[in-house]
């Protein structure tokens, strides 16, 4: 091999491990934002299961379960 070939080759080689750890930088950031939206996600609807749970509660206790007037 010539120092020039060697060079171009060392050359690409820099540029594409470049390319890879942009690339590598640009997903960890989007796995980054997904993981909070889903953790906002995940908040919001633990609350949506505390407000059902809560609303469950208050139409048990304010209808009592009787037969319907034609029975």
């Amino acid at each position: 091999m010539t120092p020039d070939n060697e060079n171009a080759r060392l050359t690409a080689l820099e540029e594409l491990t470049a390319h890879q750890a942009k690339t590598i930088d640009e997903l960890s950031d989007q796995v980054a934002e997904q993981w909070a939206t889903i953790e906002q996600m995940r908040r919001a609807l633990n609350r949506l299961g505390e407000q059902l749970v809560g609303l469950e509660e208050r139409t048990a206790e304010a209808a009592p379960v009787t037969k319907p007037p034609h029975y």
